[in-house]
């Protein structure tokens, strides 16, 4: 039958699928096997198992397709479901060409070319990196997987403790300005939202890589979809040497660690159920972060685990989710050795729970929504006392100081979407148990209008929040004075900016002010003995002044003769803060901001399947580091160049990426160093064949081959 209808017509090649209101024009008075169709986007699935995006599978830097492709994304910067072309902010979305093409080892060094991010590290491959947004510190932007808050009421210097591999990311999300009607209270600058990777293949890929100071990277990950289930299972191991010693001799910025993650989906015409559980555990040699020691020693294992679910049906939508986080934390004074500073433990158990619901109607789009958020903390330095210690398991050591709270928040948000206009408007109020003061309300409006059809113009107002972390409020030891009293940051964001978007040039311009009340930070001065003290303050009010810009251009498109020369990034980001700060102060964070950030990226294709990417980063800090009482030295900006070259097959993919190219002597914080040239090489294997997978290919290849 099949032979009889592929010699009546010439074949035609689907390439790509589309939901426009003109597409069924497309096959009127034509013949349309959809079991063909549907084998055929099968076959496509099979060729791009190693990259989620349905476009294509190239490695290289945001082409047309991909643009089209992400203004179509659903993304979670509303409380109702909106695409990125429906957004009334602009949201940076990592998409996964650009994450496989960033010369990488994890999350953290993929954010260093978000111009909105600091990205400040004491140590590499992830150990222990601060991630803050337009000038804020590491406490004030929301971490989520997949939607849910991972962030941890103990500190934000391990919020990145993301328990999913790189390779298993599909994109990232970055939201910047509050976003506290969308994330919540801990949004104070902004949301990173990590979504995972779940696609409907039967499939197992395993993936490796080594370079200098003793790295190695390994791990597998596993597919398998059948009937109205998905299903997908990771997990991945790194250790690293180190690239420093200690004054004993021994390597103290090692790092040690492994993650796992699992997660499902249940689909059907009337309900979708989303699941996911992951771990990570590892430990890290932490040099001088802390203190004087240069031998410290940190680990932490942490454990996620979230349940979803969506209605598809009816006039009013329900998204309900609920979620366990877990953390424990071992930080050692001196590696091993209790005496004469015995370990701190930490453990703390976060449950949440929250229910969003909306609804179209002639006015819009409206979404209400409640969050609950439960944070316990059990520790031997951090707390008030506790009634009766509770035994840490595997020491002699019993946790003796707790802490607990309760936020409770409601959401409101209403989205008005025209022909060129669109508008969001909304507010929460959140009461928290900590805080005195009963419930605070804080609104946000965002509008945007399409001036022409490649232009596009964006205005917003929001406000938010930030509760102080456990750290903050109770962390005491010689030259730290807490401050169990702090106040709750607060801050007012206005934010106006352009976008011109066409399939050779997408080009961003942003503006914003910030003013930031109650700003919390650790203040250092010498007290009355002539002893430098660091407190816990609410340092005051700060206005910031920033700008943004951002081109991406397409020289495949610009220049389409030519096939060598692929993308071409450049982005430039600008804070100025006015704030008062007495002589003889020392910021701990608040201070020390990133005043200028330059990043580029190139991508090239020499050879067929071959893709390089050069990618620079230049950045100037303001702040200085603290010598001693009486000395101070200021940061010096500094350039790093990074490249990956890689061979991308269907099946296979192999590469060699270099960090720090040039060997750049530099430093994130403080006197810890940075590490020099970093090389690397690496490989990932897809294997097909198993669930039926093999069988179907064979049809494809029958109904694709008719005179066989």
């Amino acid at each position: 039958m099949y032979k009889t209808i592929f010699n009546k017509r010439n074949s035609i090649l689907f390439k790509r699928f589309s939901n426009k209101g003109y597409s069924l024009f497309s096959v009127l008075r034509k013949e349309v096997l959809i079991g063909t169709l549907s084998v055929a986007t099968l076959t496509n699935a099979k060729a791009q198992s190693i990259s989620v995006n349905e476009a294509k599978t190239d490695s290289t830097i945001l082409g047309k397709e991909k643009e089209v492709d992400l203004s179509e994304v659903l993304i979670t910067a509303s409380r109702a479901p909106l695409t990125v072309a429906q957004q009334s902010r602009m949201v940076k979305v990592l998409g996964v060409e650009e994450i496989r093409a960033i010369a990488a080892q994890s999350v953290n060094d993929l954010l260093k070319h978000v111009i909105a991010i600091d990205v400040r590290q004491r140590g590499a491959i992830g150990a222990q990196t601060d991630i803050s947004l337009r000038g804020g510190t590491f406490e004030q932007v929301a971490i989520l997987v997949n939607g849910i808050n991972i962030g941890d009421p103990q500190t934000g210097h391990n919020a990145f403790d993301i328990p999913v591999d790189m390779s298993q990311i599909e994109r990232i999300e970055v939201l910047e300005g509050p976003a506290g009607r969308v994330y919540g209270t801990s949004s104070l600058l902004g949301a990173i939202n990590i979504i995972t990777k779940l696609t409907k293949d039967n499939n197992v890929r395993a993936f490796a890589k080594a370079g200098s100071y003793g790295f190695f990277s390994g791990g597998a990950a596993l597919n398998l979809s059948q009937s109205h289930f998905t299903n997908a299972l990771s997990a991945s191991y790194t250790r690293s040497d180190g690239y420093s010693v200690s004054s004993k001799g021994h390597h103290n910025m090692d790092f040690e660690g492994g993650k796992a993650f699992y997660q499902g989906r249940y689909n059907t015409d009337l309900l979708q159920l989303n699941w996911h559980a992951g771990l990570s555990s590892k430990g890290w040699g932490s040099n001088i972060f802390y203190g004087a020691s240069d031998d410290q020693y940190e680990h932490t294992f942490k454990t996620f685990t979230a349940l979803q679910a969506d209605t598809k049906k009816g006039f009013m939508k329900l998204h309900g989710a609920i979620y366990w986080n877990r953390n424990e934390d071992r930080y050692e004074w001196h590696r091993g050795n209790e005496n004469p500073v015995p370990f701190n433990y930490a453990r703390s158990n976060v449950y949440g729970t929250n229910i969003n619901t909306y609804f179209d109607w002639t006015a819009g789009k409206t979404a209400i929504g409640l969050d609950l958020r439960q944070e316990d903390l059990v520790s031997t330095t951090l707390g008030e006392l506790m009634a009766k210690a509770k035994h840490i398991s595997g020491t002699n050591r019993d946790y003796t100081k707790e802490f607990n709270r309760t936020n409770v928040s409601i959401f409101f948000e209403h989205n008005l979407i025209l022909d060129k206009f669109s508008a969001s408007l909304g507010i929460i109020s959140s009461y928290n148990s900590w805080i005195k003061g009963g419930m605070r309300v804080y609104p946000g409006i965002d509008i945007a209008y399409q001036l022409l059809p490649t232009l596009k113009v964006y205005a917003s107002y929001n406000s938010s929040l930030r509760l102080p972390t456990a750290t903050e409020l109770f962390y005491k030891y010689k030259g730290f004075e807490p401050n169990k009293y702090l106040k709750p940051e607060e801050l007012s964001a206005f934010e106006l900016g352009l976008k011109h978007q066409t399939p050779v040039l997408t080009a961003s311009a942003k503006v914003y002010f910030n003013h930031l009340r109650n700003q919390i930070d650790w203040i250092g001065s010498t007290d009355a003995t002539g002893n430098f003290v660091w407190k816990s303050v609410n340092f005051g009010k700060i206005n910031s002044v920033g700008t943004e810009l951002a081109l991406d251009l397409s020289l495949q498109q610009l220049w389409p003769t030519q096939k060598i020369m692929k993308n071409f990034s450049l982005a430039y980001a600008h804070i100025h803060q006015n704030s008062h700060k007495d002589a003889g102060l020392q910021s701990r964070y608040v201070l020390e901001y990133l005043r200028n950030k330059l990043s580029a990226s190139l991508a090239l294709s020499p050879l067929k399947d071959l893709n390089t990417t050069i990618m620079y980063r230049y950045l100037d800090r303001t702040g200085s580091v603290v010598i001693s009482p009486t000395q101070t030295e200021k940061y010096r900006p500094y350039g790093v160049f990074d490249c990956r070259v890689s061979l991308d097959k269907p099946r296979y993919s192999c590469f060699v990426e270099a960090n720090n190219l040039f060997n750049k002597k530099y430093y994130d914080y403080g006197r810890i160093p940075q590490p020099g040239f970093w090389i690397m090489a690496g490989a990932s294997l897809m294997f097909f064949g198993f669930l039926g997978f093999e069988s179907i290919s064979m049809a494809v290849d029958e109904i694709q081959s008719p005179q066989k």
